[in-house]
């Protein structure tokens, strides 16, 4: 079963990560559009940012931390282990930057976000430092 529950949680953590990439993506787009006045761009952006959140991105999240929480429950002793501390932290910002893209979604869908492109352009590498560090330490297990 740990075996399957691992799988799934690997699935689920490609899918959420792919989403949480793209999304600050298109947030980059949308702000260069807005910028732009380009009122067609601005309405397709709006879609797909909330079609990615709710139909992908929180989905997807979801299911890691249901997957993820199954997993320790198969292991317990993973929690006793300073690496699963860690991971769990960085988990937790992923949850909240998560939470801020919401923030960032619904201030565009009201057309009162006033962040620059250049601004989502840096927003938009935070998660490869965490994808980094989470992934490294699930497979080197250090501490």
């Amino acid at each position: 079963m740990y075996l399957w529950m691992k799988a799934l949680h690997l699935m689920a953590m490609v899918t959420w990560f792919a989403a949480l990439f793209y999304l600050p993506r298109l947030f980059v787009y949308h702000a260069t559009a807005r910028d732009a006045s380009d009122e067609q761009a601005i309405t397709y952006f709006k879609t797909m940012e909330r079609k990615l959140y709710r139909g992908i991105m929180t989905p997807s999240m979801i299911l890691v931390l249901i997957f993820g929480g199954i997993m320790l429950y198969l292991v317990p002793g993973w929690m006793s282990q300073g690496w699963m501390h860690v991971k769990l932290a960085l988990v937790a910002l992923l949850i909240a930057y998560h939470h801020v893209c919401l923030i960032y979604l619904k201030q565009f869908a009201q057309n009162r976000c006033t962040k620059s492109h250049t601004f989502f352009r840096f927003f938009n590498e935070a998660p490869v430092i965490v994808l980094v560090a989470v992934v490294l330490l699930a497979v080197l297990k250090p501490f």
